[in-house]
């Protein structure tokens, strides 16, 4: 940290600690159910359209507010919008049009699936200061047009156009069926694996707009009963396309306003293939689409004349393994170029293009990787982007020219810095932690320079300064095939390096993924911290598959998931066991969904090292799992059987040995609950004794309803489970 903000928080904490008298010790129910260990956020962030300003959502006893601030004088110069002057709506997002005198709020969103939602959605006039519905019925993604004449939204699978003056509603699409065909919005393996919930974009200037059509109906059903309902279960089911079996097919339609035509994109191919990714250019009439064949190594740029019904690949980007998707494409102002970002070097790093697909250079370079793309200055010909190349373990914002010159470090502080830009490029908000310090939030300059703190988590940094938390610490080790592994440690507070303490490790392990990151670990840190004061050591380590150290380290899995990842984790068991203070004895493994495939496979592969395991969720096959995850780093189960089976936590059960709990959510759309009974029914089989733990009509993040205990109760079962057999 900088001097200043060092003396700062020094401070602040040790004249808390001086004048409280806190309770000291570590609940489940503060860390679940109190929010005792929350740290500030500021929600919301939004740049005006002039760069001087920025709104953000503030929540007070009244409800909720949309507040205007100026980024030069740090002051807040207007509210915008009170939730108490609308009949109390009560809102948690907003967005304007074009000219920010009108947004679109949702209210009494239910949630669908992890990304989509449907709302009642209102449109407020900043001028009438009236709020008008936009329809009847919920609906899903309402969007104003970028001329602001119009909003486009989806309901029951079908896309509509609301006009702002008229208020006549265009039924764009007239097939969308449950279960059959969608419009507009993904189905449910698109949203989980390719991220998003809005599948239509408008072009740029409202006159067009272009959507997703997927016909589902030979897709295999999935359904789930749901028990808290009624006297009789009743029945959820949804097209879920597991490895190796039929997927969605997927058209790109583009609908214009001015005409009425609706007409499909010529960019079919008479293969397998996802639309991962769809944006319209600079030019009104020129969409490109993102085309992946099944495999996903084979990547298509195709840019879509609408004005022709034409189509033209560019360019297509292949890996021996596969073609990571992201969302880092910019086109530019010219009209001739875009930014756009590989690993095709070995590492994630930003390209420039022109838009016949010839690279005209590559901007960033290193052994390190960008990992957010903030986006472009067109003024100052700036790129403004988050990376690693301090450490894997860290995250620091930077800046370069367009040529690949002048590269500026904005953040000073070591640890993980998050930044949100103005629309100028003149002024950021930095969300900025480390290990040990939670969110300190401040707003800063295009140069880096810090003009306010806006966030500084004072209340939670009292409590930890009370708690005295043993610090968290960085280690590494080397494997015997010489790989370094990152991983951290936390102690007990009155550690004793004579004695000799049980471990508690905990993963993920995921392709890309990263646990062991020098930021705020929030509540699972609370809960870790938690098990330190109870006498754990507990320590996590990212092996190989996880993300930030560049193509080859990601991506020796392929084809293989679980066999180098279970390896790297009892080698690291084995390494906390050589430590004098480690009770080699006594080391246990928890992870949740990836996280629980992953410590299944080590404790009944590694039941000569690990004492105990919690599954949460886990994959047990990957069978089960859905086409494009799954598929994306084994292939098919059909061309690769080995590799689903072999590293399969059914395949070796016959070797538990030690303490297993499984816990699973009976609906679970996304890791189906299936794999807890598949799993359960080779345990039997095999006669072994083990735990469980089921949670009825939980999804795969197993929170929410039974008076808010959901979590607290999960985590009160994890906790004795640990205590009784660690």
């Amino acid at each position: 940290m900088s001097m200043k903000k060092t003396l700062f928080l020094g401070c602040a904490i040790a004249a808390t600690a001086v004048t409280s008298a806190q309770n000291t010790e570590i609940t489940l129910e503060d860390i679940w159910k109190t929010g005792k260990y929350r740290q500030d956020n500021v929600w919301g962030i939004n740049s005006m359209n002039d760069g001087a300003h920025y709104s953000i959502l503030n929540y007070n006893q009244n409800g909720v507010s949309i507040d205007r601030y100026d980024y030069k004088t740090q002051t807040k110069t207007e509210t915008i919008l009170e939730s108490s002057n609308i009949d109390n709506l009560r809102f948690s997002s907003y967005a304007f049009n074009a000219d920010e005198t009108q947004l679109i709020l949702p209210v009494n969103t239910e949630a669908i699936y992890r990304h989509s939602s449907k709302s009642d959605y209102y449109v407020y006039d900043r001028a009438s200061q009236q709020t008008e519905k936009l329809a009847e019925g919920k609906q899903q993604l309402a969007t104003f047009s970028p001329n602001s004449d119009n909003i486009a939204y989806v309901y029951e699978n079908n896309l509509f156009i609301k006009n702002q003056d008229s208020k006549k509603i265009t039924q764009v699409t007239t097939d969308g069926k449950y279960n059959e065909t969608i419009n507009g919005a993904p189905d449910w393996v698109y949203e989980e694996e390719f991220g998003f919930a809005k599948a239509f974009d408008w072009n740029a200037d409202g006159t067009k707009i272009a959507y997703y059509k997927f016909d589902e109906k030979d897709v295999p059903v999935f359904s789930m009963d749901m028990f808290q309902q009624g006297l009789y279960p009743s029945q959820y089911s949804f097209k879920y396309p597991k490895a190796g079996e039929k997927n969605a097919d997927v058209e790109i339609w583009i609908y214009d306003l001015k005409t009425g035509a609706n007409t499909e994109a010529p960019i079919t191919v008479n293969e397998e293939f996802y639309i991962p990714r769809i944006q319209w250019t600079k030019d009104a009439n020129v969409l490109s689409v993102q085309r992946l064949n099944r495999h996903q190594n084979k990547l298509d740029f195709i840019l879509v004349d609408a004005s022709k019904n034409t189509s033209n690949t560019i360019f297509t980007e292949k890996d021996e393994a596969y073609v990571d998707v992201y969302d880092d494409l910019r086109f530019l102002d010219d009209n001739k170029h875009f930014i756009w970002t590989s690993e095709k070097d070995g590492f994630k790093h930003i390209y420039l293009y022109d838009l016949n697909g010839k690279e005209i250079r590559q901007i960033t370079k290193g052994e390190w990787e960008v990992s957010t793309f903030y986006g472009y200055n067109q003024k100052t010909k700036t790129l403004y982007y988050q990376s690693s190349e301090n450490s894997p373990l860290q995250r620091s914002v930077y800046s370069i020219d367009i040529k690949g010159r002048k590269k500026k470090e904005l953040t000073a502080e070591k640890g993980t810095n998050n930044a949100s830009f103005s629309k100028t490029f003149d002024y950021f908000i930095n969300t900025y932690s480390n290990a040990n310090t939670p969110n300190y939030i401040t707003l800063q300059n295009r140069n880096g320079k810090v003009l306010k703190v806006l966030k500084d988590s004072k209340t939670l940094n009292t409590t930890l300064a009370n708690l005295k938390l043993a610090p968290k610490e960085f280690i590494d080790f080397t494997t015997k095939d010489g790989t370094t592994l990152n991983g951290y440690m936390i102690k007990p507070k009155d550690f004793d390096p004579k004695k000799e303490y049980p471990v508690f490790m905990y993963l993920y392990g995921g392709p890309g993924s990263q646990q062991v990151l020098d930021s705020w670990g929030g509540t699972n840190m609370m809960w870790f911290n938690m098990l330190a004061e109870q006498g754990y050591i507990v320590a996590c380590f990212d092996n190989r598959g996880t993300g930030a150290r560049g193509r080859d380290f990601k991506k020796v899995t392929y084809m293989n998931l679980g066999k180098y990842e279970v390896q790297d984790q009892i080698e690291a068991n084995r390494y906390l066991a050589s430590l004098d203070y480690v009770d080699g004895n006594r080391i246990g493994i928890w992870g949740w969904s990836y996280g629980g495939f992953m410590s299944s496979n080590c404790l009944f592969q590694g039941n000569d090292v690990f004492k105990m395991a919690i599954a949460v969720a886990p994959v047990t096959n990957w069978r089960y799992y859905d086409s494009i995850y799954t598929e994306r780093y084994m292939r098919t189960p059909q061309e690769n059987p080995a590799g689903y089976d072999d590293n399969s936590p059914i395949t070796h059960v016959d070797k538990l040995k030690g303490n297993y709990l499984l816990v699973h959510g009976t609906a679970d759309d996304n890791v189906h609950y299936q794999n807890a009974i598949e799993l359960v029914t080779g345990l039997i089989a095999g006669n072994k004794d083990f735990d469980s733990e089921m949670y009825p009509d939980k999804n795969h993040g197993i929170y929410g309803g039974n008076k808010g205990n959901t979590r607290l109760h999960l985590y009160k079962k994890m906790t004795k489970f640990i205590n009784e057999k660690l």
